[in-house]
């Protein structure tokens, strides 16, 4: 265990050095005679949000407000509900439905200075069994002329984990998040951005109520048993983003991503959507998304028996699954002339239609089968965000 710690805090350290040395440079280039960068527009957001599927249905508003001042200076607040009902296949096979409400208040603020903006930002969510807080710092430098931009960030997390009906149990989770971005226009209509993220988790990362199943010799042919994560995690992802401006304001992006982790979970996500302005003040999007990933190390369906190993999951997000998503955005952009001081706004409302199909999970929800050879478990769901931004 304390080899494994080492292990990650040396691995932690060694990313650290290049994005240290990197910030140093950014802070270098302030000193060069470079045009100033912009703040995020200060603007009101409304969101609501519906996940429907899987057994869950979650859903909830969210309001973000941001000021700035003196052009150097702003700050931000958002506060955002989940209301869950319901419960995923996994967990609903050993365990009751359940209902709770997810509280996040986002506190945030940013600072210009040359061709630099610093971020900091504050974040606590609280729900009935879980507590997470995080603070993240990240600096975006754009330089070469405003035509490349390289951005850096990181997180520090702090969950506490609890399980209804049990006021004894408390776990603790420590999470770090590091982030460099590279930016670069490479022509007056192509762009592309080139994303680096590592995460390094280390406590109770495992469900507090989710089971895993042996076979056994009962009428069912299979028993439960908690399942239980090694108590370090460290994952890696890469991306590319690229999107080109068609001469009939039209748009393409395309994007493609690789994750893996020290669970062995590897996955590959692959993303092109087309954006299309039309009628003057509308613009619609057509996406097209498929995922794919393997198992990890520890994960099976129906173990061969009790305690077969020192970690056992079986939860369906570390199977070996793909998805494909369809997703259509509308957005409608206007300047209200009877609404006192907003300048402008958007309507927008985007839908994603998403397939699941799993490869080594079964649904024992299914009655008439053996251990082992129920269906395999799919599912579809539908993502809905409507969303309204007012600038003022």
């Amino acid at each position: 265990m304390l080899k494994a710690v080492q292990v990650v805090a040396v691995g932690a350290t060694k990313m650290l050095k290049p994005l240290l040395l990197v910030l140093a440079f950014l802070f270098a280039l302030q000193s060069l005679p470079l045009p100033a960068a912009v703040l995020p527009e200060q603007a009101v957001e409304f969101l609501y949000h519906r996940y429907d599927q899987d057994g869950q249905l979650i859903d909830g508003p969210a309001v973000l407000v941001r000021k700035n001042f003196d052009s150097t200076f702003s700050l931000s607040g958002e506060y955002l509900v989940d209301t869950v009902s319901g419960a995923s296949i996994d967990v609903v096979s050993t365990a009751s439905e359940y209902e709770e409400e997810r509280i996040q208040q986002t506190v945030a603020m940013d600072y210009l200075t040359g061709k630099s903006i610093l971020s900091l930002s504050y974040s606590n969510s609280e729900e009935n069994d879980y507590e997470a807080n995080s603070l993240s710092f990240n600096i975006s430098q754009d330089f070469f002329g405003d035509l490349t931009t390289i951005t850096m960030g990181y997180t520090k997390g702090w969950d506490e984990v609890g399980r209804v009906g049990d006021d004894t149990f408390s776990e603790e989770i420590d999470r770090q998040h590091y982030r460099l971005g590279l930016s670069q226009v490479l022509t007056k209509n192509a762009l592309v951005n080139l994303d680096f993220e590592a995460i390094t988790d280390e406590g109770f990362l495992n469900n507090a109520y989710r089971q895993v199943r042996f076979v056994s010799d009962g009428v069912r042919g299979y028993d439960f048993q908690a399942e239980q994560y090694p108590n370090t995690h460290t994952s890696r992802a890469v991306a590319l983003r690229g999107m080109y401006y068609l001469p009939y304001r039209a748009a393409i992006r395309a994007e493609y991503r690789y994750f893996n982790d020290s669970w062995g979970v590897r996955a590959d996500q692959y993303e092109i959507a087309y954006i299309h302005p039309a009628f003057e003040h509308w613009i619609f999007e057509l996406k097209y998304r498929a995922y794919s990933q393997t198992k990890a190390d520890f994960y099976n369906d129906l173990f061969p028996y009790q305690d077969a190993q020192n970690f056992l999951a079986r939860d369906k997000e570390l199977s070996t699954f793909q998805t494909q998503t369809l997703g259509l955005g509308v957005t409608f952009e206007f300047e209200p002339t009877s609404i006192p001081l907003i300048e402008k706004g958007q309507i927008n409302l985007f839908l994603d239609y998403l397939k699941f199909e799993y490869e080594d999970f079964r649904d024992i929800s299914q009655e008439g089968y053996q251990a082992g050879e129920e269906p395999l478990y799919e599912f579809d769901a539908l993502v809905g965000r409507f969303f309204v931004k007012l600038e003022y």
